[in-house]
């Protein structure tokens, strides 16, 4: 049995690999980079996903009515007895 789902991040990341070889020419094999700076661009990739998760927040439809049931759910007058 195939898990199509992995198939896909598998294809993935070898597209990334390829774009990443051609724009750069090298390869992560490279030993150019001290620990430090890999932590480093580890971390500036993390910080990019965080913006990105942000944004896409931001564009869900009635996030701020969501969010303004919720409160009022944990207000007293809003509180939900079981």
């Amino acid at each position: 049995m195939k898990d199509k789902i992995v198939e896909s991040v598998v294809n993935k990341f070898k597209q990334r690999s390829a774009l990443g070889i051609k724009k750069y020419n090298t390869t992560l094999e490279k030993n150019d980079l001290t620990r430090l700076e890999w932590l480093t661009h580890a971390q500036e990739e993390a910080m990019d996903m965080v913006l990105y998760l942000e944004k896409l927040k931001s564009l869900e439809p009635n996030q701020e009515n969501i969010l303004e049931q919720i409160e009022e759910l944990n207000t007293p007058q809003g509180s939900i007895e079981l």
